[in-house]
């Protein structure tokens, strides 16, 4: 097996377990062993368990950005776009397995004790909120705006994580809603 396909499998493995159960009750033993990578090369592609870490969540970083912008990109109107953020929210809170946000476990685990998952962990983020940003500007809303939809769309994550139900998406979506119409963004699109 050559190493890319060695590190794909592991990263795949990798990410299911760490998402599913928590970076720290998984060991790279159970890495190994979900990947098919034997112990040997898994510890040649990624010498620390940190690194691995850093790596799933680059990687599902990436996904996980291109699949919003995918989504909100469908939506023409601006004020359609940023409330588009909050259905893709609770698509995402939908589906099978979902465990909260990847990048809020990741730093509730081991934030403080790892400099590198902690600034992964704000680049996503920073990431994040740059996006909602964005699309206040493009709306032409107040760019307070764009941190208060943050803190709705962060709070909806922890709350659905917790919960494990969708509804915390379609709650911080009418308070976006609310805060569109306060603004000045006459009649906000409806949730399609």
């Amino acid at each position: 097996m050559d190493s890319e396909v060695a590190r794909e499998r592991a990263l795949d493995a990798a990410e299911g377990l760490f998402y599913a159960r928590g970076v720290r009750a998984v060991g790279m033993d159970e890495v190994r062993g979900a990947s098919g990578v034997s112990l040997k090369r898994l510890y040649q592609l990624f010498p620390a368990k940190e690194q691995l870490v850093v790596a799933c969540l680059d990687r599902r970083d990436l996904r996980w950005r291109g699949r919003l912008t995918e989504y909100v990109g469908r939506h023409e109107e601006p004020g359609a776009r940023v409330l588009a953020v909050f259905d893709w929210l609770g698509v995402w809170f939908a589906e099978p397995g979902f465990r909260g946000c990847a990048w809020i476990n990741a730093y509730g685990e081991l934030g403080p004790a790892s400099p590198a998952v902690a600034e992964r962990v704000r680049a996503h983020k920073a990431a994040f909120r740059a996006f909602l940003d964005t699309l206040a500007a493009g709306a032409g809303l107040p760019a307070a705006l764009g941190g208060q939809l943050f803190l709705l769309a962060e709070g909806a994550m922890v709350t659905a994580g917790v919960t494990g139900e969708a509804e915390p998406a379609r709650q911080a979506r009418e308070a976006a809603r609310v805060l569109l119409g306060a603004a000045g963004v006459s009649r906000p699109a409806p949730r399609r």
